[in-house]
């Protein structure tokens, strides 16, 4: 079986290490884990892993988070994979730092990237795990803090929240959404 994993994020030195970016960080860390290697291809950087006879197919989008469906749509076409068997991965602002919500549908909740996504497979019927980044700054400043780095006890955490969101992935590709749904609740 194979499975499409997203992670949202911004190309660029500028964004790098920055909460909207959360995304890539956890593609990444599956990446590592896996023994995976980048490759630049095209509308993102794109590795393939395997876990448990499942292919993963790792993207990290280059189209920048607004016109991240782009990139989603051409590769589940390309690889032929249903949008069940896909999970985009994101930052949430709405969710405590760390902590993980993962559901097989839903609104955009104001992420400009789930947004496009939406639009570009014309369904919200898709998977995705969000992370949260707190919502710790001032009225008005929430772009500044969304591409804002991390604090120095958030970096610290950050390897955690990694290792957990990659345990949630190999949960999906190998329990399916439902049942994974389950564990990241524990």
């Amino acid at each position: 079986m194979k499975y499409l994993i997203t992670g949202l994020g911004n190309l660029g030195y500028e964004y790098e290490n920055t909460r909207h970016n959360i995304g890539f960080d956890t593609v990444d860390f599956l990446c590592r884990e896996l023994d995976g290697v980048w490759r630049v291809d095209h509308h993102g950087d794109l590795a393939e892993a395997k876990f448990k006879g499942r292919t993963l197919i790792l993207l990290k989008p280059n189209t920048y988070m607004n016109l991240s469906g782009k990139a989603v749509r051409y590769w589940l076409q390309k690889e032929k994979i249903p949008m069940e068997n896909s999970l985009v991965i994101c930052d949430d602002l709405n969710l405590v730092f760390g902590k993980q919500r993962l559901r097989p549908k839903g609104s955009d909740g104001g992420h400009n990237g789930l947004k496009s996504i939406q639009e570009a497979l014309g369904s919200d019927a898709y998977p995705r795990l969000r992370i949260g980044i707190g919502n710790t700054f001032s009225r008005g400043r929430q772009v500044n803090f969304v591409l804002g780095k991390w604090s120095e006890d958030e970096a610290a955490e950050l390897p955690n929240i990694l290792e957990k969101a990659a345990e949630t992935v190999k949960a999906f590709v190998t329990l399916g959404i439902e049942r994974a749904m389950n564990t990241v609740s524990k």
